[in-house]
């Protein structure tokens, strides 16, 4: 292997390195998002809840007032025909019925203001809970914005990472195109390393004197015998 091979092989190392870190951001990102989303939701979930409790006490206080009704009108019904009645036993009927009539009356007028109290306090829940739910989707709508125009940035540059990979990639020999690929999935996207002070800075693992004597050549392909990334040494 060439000198000049050498530097191609730290310019694709370059590129890599940007690619997997821009990589790493997007699925960061994508992860943001998702988070996003599903906190939106949980809160939506929230308020359809305190909706549909509201909901059931309307319907309770409209079900309470209509029975209210059919009651007071059965009392009316049965003080008129006791005006009406013969005998002592049809008017002692039609009395209790009358008492049982405001009795259940009474007991449905009580029953129908703790509802409307719960109604109250539901209707004040749910007023809250809509305002902090549309606060909540503009923060997010807005952080959302922000995320897509920054992920917007780092795709295109993810692009023209890419596109510059497969360039160098070109002038390189496919054996050893081929090389560098293993070498960086092993490694997670880093097949090349400096060595500085006989010390390969990949693992930060210290490499033998003369393996490093042979680096700073840069005549031949010279792996780290801890991490086998392709070792390069810069002088600067």
């Amino acid at each position: 292997m060439s000198k000049p091979d050498i530097a191609t092989l730290v310019k694709l190392q370059e590129a890599e390195t940007q690619i997997v870190r821009l990589n790493d951001v997007l699925h960061e990102v994508e992860k943001k998002k998702i988070k996003l989303a599903s906190r939106l939701k949980q809160f939506a979930a929230a308020l359809k809840e305190n909706t549909e409790e509201l909901e059931r006490l309307e319907k309770n206080c409209i079900d309470s007032e209509n029975e209210i009704k059919i009651v007071d009108a059965r009392i009316i019904k049965s003080n008129e025909t006791l005006r009406n009645v013969t005998t002592n036993k049809e008017y002692q009927v039609l009395l209790r019925e009358v008492d049982d009539n405001k009795k259940r009356k009474d007991a449905l007028e009580t029953e129908l203001l703790q509802i409307m109290e719960e109604r109250e306090k539901s209707q004040a829940v749910v007023d809250e809970s809509t305002k902090e739910y549309q606060q909540l989707e503009e923060q997010i709508k807005a952080e959302q914005n922000q995320i897509e125009e920054q992920t917007t940035k780092d795709r295109k540059l993810l692009e023209e990472y890419l596109k510059s990979q497969k360039e160098i990639g070109v002038s390189l020999d496919p054996k050893l195109l081929d090389r560098f690929k293993r070498i960086s999935k092993m490694n997670q996207g880093s097949a090349v390393a400096n060595v500085q002070d006989q010390v390969c800075l990949g693992c930060f693992m210290n490499i033998p004197p003369q393996l490093y004597i042979e680096v700073q050549r840069g005549n031949q392909l010279i792996l780290c015998p801890q991490c086998s990334r392709i070792l390069y040494y810069d002088k600067s």
